[in-house]
Order: C-alpha cells, then sequence, then structure tokens
C-alpha cells in the first residue's frame, strides 16, 4: 500500500487510516472479537494509521485498541501510528456536555489515554472540538508541552475553520486536521483545504462513505437502533434519505461500469483529491476492511471524475452532516 505524509511536520502513514469508533459506540452494536480481528487484518494489510477518542463509548474504544495493539504481532504492533481526540464530556448516562480544552483538562485527558492504549506516547493528538471558552492557543499550546515531554509525537485538529488552522498554526507547529470530507460533504474546499495547502497541514478525512449512506449497502427500508447515529441523522430521515439513495444509485452504475463497488469507488474519490489527504476507513468487519481497501487499486481517469461529478453534484446531498445541536459545535462551518 502506498504512503503518504502528515503534513510537512507529520509522520508518513498508509494510504487509508482506520477510524476505530464504530467498534465501539454510535452504529449498533460491534463485537468485539471481530473489531479486533478487523485491527489485526488492517496492520497486516499495512494500514498503519488507527483513529479513536477518549469519549467514544467513555474510554471502551481505547481499551479496545489497546488490546488489539497487545494482541498483535510484535511487528505489526510497532508499524501502528495512533490518532486520538479529546476534550468531549460525557455524563453516566452517556449524555454529551460540552468540550474542555484548559491546558490542565489536556494533560489530564492524555494520562488516562496513555493508560487505556497501552502506550508510552499518542503520535497525533488533537481536540475533537473547539472549546468555545477556551482559545486554541491555549489548547495546541498544552499539546505542545506534551510534544516536548514525549507523551506525544504531533500536533493534530479537528472539525475547525480556517481561520482557527491558522491561529493553532501560528502557535505550534499543525500535522493534521480531521475533517469530514466526502463525495457529499465538500465544504473543506471553499477555504478549508486552500488553508490547509498553504500550511502545508495534511487532512484526514472522515466520513468518506458519508457513514454507510454512499457505501452501497445502505437498504431504503433499513431500520436502525435507537443507539445508532444515524437514526437521528438529517440525511437519514425519510424523504431526505430516499433522495440521498438516488444518489448512490447513480453512482453504482458508475461503480459497476468499473467492475469495482460503490464503496470503492467513493473511497478511490477522495483518494483522487490530493496526495495531502488520507481517508479514514470506519469498516468494523474484515469483509466490509477488505472491501475498503480494494479502493487503494481503484483509478479514475478524468472522464470517471466527470461522470461522477455529473451523477452526485457536490450540493446534491440533501440533510446536514449532524443534527443542529451538534452543528452549532463545529467551527469548521463558520
Amino acid at each position: 500500500m502506498d504512503t503518504r505524509h502528515l503534513g510537512t511536520t507529520g509522520p508518513q502513514v498508509s494510504a487509508l487510516g482506520l477510524g476505530c469508533m464504530g467498534m465501539s459506540a454510535l452504529y449498533g452494536e460491534a463485537d468485539r472479537t471481530e473489531s479486533i480481528a478487523t485491527v489485526h487484518a488492517a496492520l497486516e494489510a499495512g494500514v498503519t494509521l488507527l483513529d479513536t477518542g477518549d469519549f467514544y463509548a467513555m474510554g471502551h474504544n481505547e481499551m479496545l485498541v489497546g488490546e488489539a495493539l497487545r494482541t498483535a504481532p510484535a511487528a505489526r504492533r510497532e508499524q501502528a501510528l495512533l490518532s486520538v481526540k479529546f476534550g468531549a464530556l460525557r455524563d453516566p448516562d452517556g449524555n454529551w456536555s460540552g468540550y474542555d480544552g484548559r491546558p490542565a483538562a489536556v494533560k489530564n485527558f492524555a494520562a488516562y489515554s496513555l493508560q487505556r492504549l497501552g502506550v508510552d506516547h499518542i503520535d497525533v493528538y488533537r481536540i475533537a472540538r473547539v472549546d468555545p471558552d477556551v482559545p486554541i492557543e491555549e489548547t495546541v499550546g498544552a499539546i505542545a508541552e506534551l510534544v516536548e515531554k514525549g507523551h506525544v509525537r504531533h500536533i493534530g485538529l479537528s472539525e475547525v475553520g480556517a481561520e482557527t488552522i491558522r491561529r493553532a498554526a501560528a502557535t505550534a507547529p499543525i500535522s493534521d486536521l480531521q475533517i469530514e470530507y466526502s463525495l457529499v460533504s465538500r465544504g473543506i474546499e471553499d477555504r478549508i483545504l486552500p488553508t490547509t495547502r498553504e500550511l502545508g497541514i495534511a487532512v484526514t478525512a472522515y466520513g468518506v462513505l458519508s457513514r454507510g449512506l454512499i457505501s452501497g449497502h445502505f437498504g431504503r427500508d433499513r431500520k436502525l437502533a435507537a443507539n445508532d447515529f444515524r437514526a437521528h441523522s438529517p440525511r437519514f430521515q425519510g424523504e431526505n434519505l430516499q433522495h440521498n439513495l438516488d444518489l448512490v444509485e447513480a453512482l453504482r452504475k458508475i461503480a459497476e461500469g468499473k467492475g469495482v463497488t460503490v464503496a470503492q469507488t467513493a473511497i478511490a474519490w477522495v483518494l483522487s483529491r490530493g496526495e495531502d489527504i488520507v481517508p479514514l476507513i470506519g469498516a468494523r468487519t474484515r469483509e466490509r476492511l477488505a472491501e475498503a481497501l480494494g479502493a487503494t487499486a481503484v483509478t479514475l481517469d478524468e472522464a470517471d471524475l466527470a461522470a461522477i461529478e455529473e451523477a452526485v453534484p457536490a450540493d446534491a446531498v440533501v440533510g446536514a452532516r449532524y443534527p443542529e445541536a451538534q452543528m452549532a459545535h463545529l467551527d469548521s462551518e463558520r
């Protein structure tokens, strides 16, 4: 698998990263044994970047990733690069209660993550959402102190806008911005992506299949559990869903013409956007992982890209990325 760099100051990573959140939370029940086997299969296939967050099921995901690393062959374990998000606050019932980017909190979160993951450093560390009560300079400065002490290797950002990126980069070297980017979530193209490229900051793109919406596997009549994020996502509701799945069918015709799957086409499209973009795939099973990895062998020529653009125009999707209350926390949308 080819490799890419997380910005001018970041590590070399595989063409695809593995987002582990769905193995613990927000997308219904997951099988722990299969999840760990999927992490092992990803490492065996050459995937190096593993993404998690300390608030994913209140630490469960970090412990799962830690177990997967402990039980992987030593050579595979050593190749893994951990990207960790912090700062989101939860209560015992799983409710969200804001974000904490205070320097003391940053160091506290890091201490617990290192313990749960069973590692002596985190490769890329980032606050999940900007704390509106704490200047980004203070949060980034605290991570920079962790870098100086060897607890963190590189500083990342998540879901921030162009101005915040500039302020953060003026405080300390930023390796990477994690943000949603896909065929149907293209908001970064106007201001954010030009800013990261100007500053030499890479992008890890999550939601490349829009939470399964454009995977080619989501049925029109699929019933979602109450604890599944998509049961409350605007893009998966009623007429919105039906309209959006029509887009998927248009994409399916292109995929079938190339002898590949819808998911592979959608991932390959993100890969085609530039060497500075690393798609995170949210596979929870080895079957879905294998399909996603196949995208690295898909070549999209100019005719393919034009056909995809016609089938799924940039503004064609209906419904916001998150419910309204969560959209309010996205600095990237301001």
